[in-house]
């Protein structure tokens, strides 16, 4: 039988390691993918490190029901190797992008179409094997979306980064002001942001984040201005600059600072959607809530449906691709590290 190798988690907070398992034959719907590329991104940390971070000392245990060794990854596009006895033939040798978000089928949520709201989701690379492998097993068939012309690295960073950060987006389109627009945090979401809102709306779109290579980018890639959250008196020059505050704000970053920062900078009657998950706590006093009338939204990541609608506005050639650093599948805790340390700016994309 042919054999899979997977980069796993043995221990939690721990180094991944390499693992050989018998390649798993597809039942059912299910499908084998052999994996081309798979994203690395922020939330493999938290999984690997086994709990989020909930402010004041305090951790949520994200291990339970997890058994190990396990492979993390979800950010998947390759080609379909096999395919179970319900699903047609003709799949097989099919370049495809993997929607990872999967629920049960069965509950509410998923019935509604909500299957990223799912509590005994199958999510992969989560809470199910995902792509830091060879192969990956996905559920059913209609979790593939086709991604041509798209090149395969952009394909695969759309199915999380991208459709976290156009789900997000998509939270701000229906509010009746639409004069600017800020995004905080420009790591490998908050990049593919920009990219989409400069497709989804017109107004000017500023960007804030610690980092001036971030800051660099983001100007080099469409944004009006960049702002730096440590420079004395910002969030009063912001006020200033954007006539009394911004009228949405998506927050990628999602800890304390970051969020003090939106809630500083946005505007009376103005909308934040927290996106990141860097963790912490929040607290604000009820009658500034009440008194700026705003609005916050927290949002992990999309639905298929949205999957779905922003793979064809990606292919019919509507957003810039953003920054991407391609690098080999064997290296990736070399490129978790170096992500956990903030030096990676865009996304790194693993290959094998």
């Amino acid at each position: 039988m042919a054999r899979m190798v997977r980069q796993s988690l043995v221990k939690f907070d721990a180094p991944l390691c390499e693992t050989i398992i018998d390649t798993p034959k597809p039942v059912g719907r299910e499908v084998l993918v052999r994996i081309e590329r798979c994203g690395l991104c922020h939330s493999d940390l938290h999984i690997q490190d086994g709990y989020a971070d909930l402010g004041g000392g305090k951790k949520l245990d994200t291990t339970r029901g997890m058994t190990l060794p396990f492979t993390l990854g979800h950010e998947i596009a390759g080609v379909v190797d096999e395919v179970g006895p319900d699903v047609p033939n003709q799949l097989i040798g099919t370049k495809k992008a993997v929607f990872p978000w999967i629920g049960c089928g069965q509950c509410r949520d998923c019935l509604a179409g909500d299957e990223n709201l799912c509590v005994k989701q199958r999510f992969l690379g989560v809470s199910i094997d995902g792509g830091f492998a060879t192969h990956v097993l996905v559920p059913d068939a209609k979790y593939l979306l086709d991604y041509d012309p798209l090149p395969v690295n952009q394909a695969a960073t759309l199915m999380c980064s991208g459709v976290t950060a156009y789900g997000a987006l998509k939270r701000l389109v229906d509010r009746p002001r639409q004069r600017n627009l800020l995004l905080i945090g420009l790591g490998g979401v908050g990049m593919m942001g920009l990219s989409f809102a400069q497709a989804m709306f017109k107004q000017p779109i500023a960007v804030a984040d610690l980092s001036p290579a971030a800051r660099e980018t983001a100007l080099k890639n469409g944004a009006a201005v960049a702002y730096d959250p440590a420079e004395p008196d910002v969030a009063k020059r912001m006020l200033k600059e954007s006539d009394g505050g911004f009228d949405g704000a998506v927050d990628f970053a999602g800890n304390e600072k970051s969020m003090a920062f939106a809630v500083s900078t946005v505007a009376r009657g103005g909308k934040i959607v927290v996106s990141g998950l860097m963790g912490g706590q929040f607290t604000l006093p009820m009658v500034q809530w009440v008194y700026k009338r705003m609005t916050i939204e927290g949002f992990m990541v999309g639905t298929l449906a949205e999957g779905q609608e922003l793979m064809a506005l990606a292919r019919a050639g509507k957003i810039k691709p953003t920054p991407m650093k391609e690098e080999p599948m064997a290296d990736v805790q070399k490129w978790i590290e170096e992500l956990r340390a903030g030096k990676v700016v865009g996304r790194v994309v693993l290959k094998n």
